[in-house]
C-alpha cells in the first residue's frame, strides 16, 4: 500500500504480477478498508529525507500518529503482528555516542526537524500503547542510514545526491565541513534485520544499521572514486539541527536477533552506483 507522495511505482515492478503480491494505493492516515485477515502489518509509511518532510510537515506528522493508529487498528482487529520503523532522528542530535537504545535523545521539539522526529517518537508511543493497553504483538525499528537502488535521486538524501553530482561529473556538496559522520547500511541487510525482529519476541526498540562511522567528508571521497569522478568538493553552511555524530549500537540487535549487517560499505555502493549509472534520470 503507498499513496506515492515520495515513492514511485516503478519500484513495484520486480514483485508486480508474483503469486501472492497485490497492491493497494491509499493513503493510511485516511479511513481504510483492508479486507483480512492479516498475519502481519508493516508500517514504513512516511517521507524520509529532510527534503521531503519539511515540504510536507503536516502529512509527515499525521503518517506518524492518524496513520500509525489505523495501522494499529488493523493489527488489533486480526491480532497480527506489528513492526513499526521508526528512526535514528528519535535521538536528534544525540549528546551519547554511539547511540543505545535506553538514550533518550537530544531533540528539539519545534525546530524545521521537528515535524519527522516527533511523528516518530509518537508513533512509537501509540506503539507501546496498543501493546501494554490491547496486548497488540509490536516490534519497534529505528533505522539508521539505508542506501540502495530504487531510492530518488532528487529526494536529497545524501547518498543519492552524492551519486547523482559523481555520475555527473559535478562537486559535491557537502554541509559545514564535513566532518559530521553518519553510518550506512545496505537495504538487503536492513530488511533481513526487519524480517528478525518482526518474528522476534522484543517489544522494546531496537536499533538497526551499520555501526561503521564515517565523515561525511570521508563518505563523498568514496563515492567519487568508486564513481571515477574528480569534480572536487563546494561546501555550504550546515542546516538547523543537523546531527553531528550518528552510529548505531547494535548489541541489542546481536544478541536478541543474531543480526548484525554483512554487506561491506564498497560491495554496496557498487551496487547503488551501477544501477543509477544504468537509469541516468533515475526514479524522480
Amino acid at each position: 500500500m503507498d499513496n506515492f507522495i515520495t515513492g514511485v511505482y516503478a519500484n513495484l515492478a520486480p514483485v508486480e504480477g508474483k503469486s501472492g503480491f497485490t497492491f493497494q494505493e491509499a493513503d493510511v492516515t485516511r479511513e481504510l478498508t483492508v479486507p483480512g485477515r492479516f498475519d502481519a502489518v508493516a508500517n514504513l509509511a512516511s517521507p524520509a529525507s529532510p527534503r521531503d518532510y519539511m515540504a510536507h510537515p503536516v502529512e509527515t506528522l499525521e503518517v506518524g500518529s492518524v496513520g500509525t493508529r489505523n495501522l494499529l487498528e488493523i493489527a488489533r482487529r486480526d491480532q497480527a503482528r506489528f513492526l513499526l520503523t521508526s528512526t535514528s532522528e528519535c535521538y536528534g542530535d544525540p549528546l551519547v555516542h554511539p547511540q543505545v537504545e535506553t538514550y533518550w535523545g537530544n531533540v528539539n521539539p519545534v525546530g524545521p526537524r521537528s515535524c519527522y522526529d516527533e511523528s516518530k517518537r509518537f508513533a512509537e508511543a501509540i506503539t507501546m500503547a496498543y501493546h501494554r493497553t490491547h496486548g497488540v504483538r509490536t516490534n519497534i525499528a529505528r533505522i539508521f542510514n539505508t542506501y540502495g537502488p530504487r531510492m530518488k535521486l532528487d529526494d536529497g538524501r545524501v547518498v543519492p545526491q552524492f551519486i547523482d553530482q559523481a555520475l555527473r561529473g559535478e562537486p559535491l556538496t557537502i554541509y559545514g565541513d564535513g566532518s559530521q559522520t553518519r553510518s550506512f547500511c545496505y537495504v538487503r541487510d536492513l530488511v533481513d534485520g526487519l524480517y528478525r525482529l518482526m518474528r522476534s519476541e522484543e517489544r522494546y526498540p531496537v536499533n538497526l544499521g551499520n555501526p561503521v562511522e564515517l565523515t561525511i567528508l570521508e563518505f563523498g571521497q568514496r563515492i567519487q572514486e568508486l564513481a571515477g569522478s574528480k569534480a572536487g568538493i563546494v561546501f555550504h553552511d550546515l542546516p538547523q539541527d543537523d546531527p553531528k555524530r550518528r552510529k548505531p549500537d547494535i548489541s541489542k540487535a546481536k544478541a536478541v536477533l543474531g543480526w548484525e549487517p554483512v554487506v561491506p560499505l564498497e560491495e554496496g555502493l557498487r551496487e547503488t552506483i551501477a544501477y543509477f549509472a544504468s537509469t541516468p534520470a533515475g526514479p524522480r
